[in-house]
């Protein structure tokens, strides 16, 4: 594609170009790439030779400081495309944006995964949920450890659900010391180290295209430099929850974005669509006039959530459970939204020649996204009661 070139301080109409441009390219590879279970590396360069790879870094490493809202922007609209990359660029920005306000890594180490990003393209992600603990969010230690041997450290454990894997450059991985105390938080791992290797267990029925496999570490030995500020459970400071609201927030917005292209392929099929009984286009209907008030009626909710969330979120303080709250009802408004179409118009929504059999399984797994749907009710609800 060559470079494009645009500035978040410019407005954003050269930004909505680049993004128009992209959704409909990344739209195009979609169905290939939710057919082969494979990651798009397509979309990914796309993405590097655009420079939207490393927006979140800091200006001084040649990255924008992008906000809340333009992080929301550019996932929404690329989700519309391919909701996978979009989930790997989403949680491009939220690791690297978290990695470069952290204080657990020298500003050495910080300089070595802001030149790798700038000059590579080298995704990062944060790795933590395992096949017993499960997420990480809900309580726990890890079962990935990482130990002394003489002079060196080694780290040995598995994460699952590991979102970009065979794509991915670092990994930031929740582990623990094999100590009597253990002290438990992140380590950077370069996850071309010998020991790490990738079993392909990522075989789901939406979000195929996100290479969300299975990672192995097996006697890695890391850096001391990589390690972090490992500190003790009861106390740890350093368990990444600041990010736990924009998490929230963009997820929402990245499945709003889903809904949001079925929505405009109903509205084409309802328009192209015209049986032979009714000598009109479907879109005649008052049945089908309602159906896409109905749907918009959900989106446009979303829409307002979004934005109060973005709000709450950025202006700090206890914003977390009310963007719990906010990914609910809005993952639940676009799973709503994209049923609709599907039961409306019967065998055409689930045939694979269409894309809104995509988008209903797709849309399907922002249930399954952190945080959950009882656990954003529960922080939600202490948070009124004051318990």
């Amino acid at each position: 594609m060559g470079d494009i070139p645009f500035s978040e301080a410019a407005g954003s109409s050269s930004l909505d170009d680049v993004l128009e441009n992209l959704a409909e390219l990344f739209a195009k590879r979609a169905p290939r790439y939710d057919r082969s279970g494979n990651i798009s590396t397509e979309n990914l360069r796309d993405l590097q030779d655009a420079g939207l790879l490393s927006l979140a870094l800091p200006k001084s490493a040649g990255g924008q400081n992008i906000s809340l809202q333009t992080i929301v922007q550019i996932v929404s609209r690329l989700a519309q495309g391919d909701p996978s990359t979009a989930l790997i660029l989403a949680m491009q920005y939220l690791q690297s944006g978290s990695f470069a306000h952290s204080c657990l890594w020298s500003d050495t180490v910080k300089q070595e995964v802001f030149e790798s990003i700038q000059q590579e393209g080298a995704l990062i992600n944060a790795l933590r949920v395992e096949p017993d603990l499960g997420t990480p969010a809900r309580g726990g230690l890890p079962a990935t450890t990482v130990r002394r041997q003489g002079n060196t450290w080694r780290l040995n454990g598995r994460k699952i659900f590991s979102t970009g894997s065979t794509a991915l450059h670092w990994g930031i991985v929740w582990t623990r010391t094999d100590e009597t105390e253990p002290r438990v938080g992140p380590v950077l791992v370069p996850l071309d180290l010998r020991g790490v290797r990738i079993e392909k267990s990522w075989h789901q029925l939406g979000m195929r295209a996100t290479g969300s496999h299975t990672i192995i570490f097996d006697d890695v030995e890391v850096p001391e430099r990589y390690l972090g500020l490992l500190t003790t459970p009861a106390t740890s400071e350093n368990n990444p929850l600041a990010i736990a609201s924009w998490h929230a927030v963009v997820v929402a917005a990245l499945y709003d974005g889903i809904a949001q292209a079925a929505r405009d392929w109903l509205v084409t099929f309802l328009h192209q669509r015209a049986p032979a009984n009714l000598g009109a286009p479907l879109a005649t209907l008052p049945r089908f006039q309602i159906l896409i008030g109905e749907i918009d009626a959900l989106l446009l909710s979303n829409t307002a959530l979004i934005e109060h969330a973005i709000r709450l979120t950025e202006l700090g303080g206890e914003s977390e459970a009310a963007a719990g709250l906010a990914k609910q009802v809005i993952t639940e408004n676009a799973i709503a939204a994209v049923g609709k179409a599907v039961a409306a118009i019967g065998n055409p929504g689930l045939s694979q020649n269409n894309p809104l059999e995509r988008h209903y399984r797709d849309v399907l797994c922002g249930r399954v996204h952190t945080p959950q749907a009882d656990s954003a009710f529960l922080a939600a609800g202490r948070k009124t009661l004051g318990v």
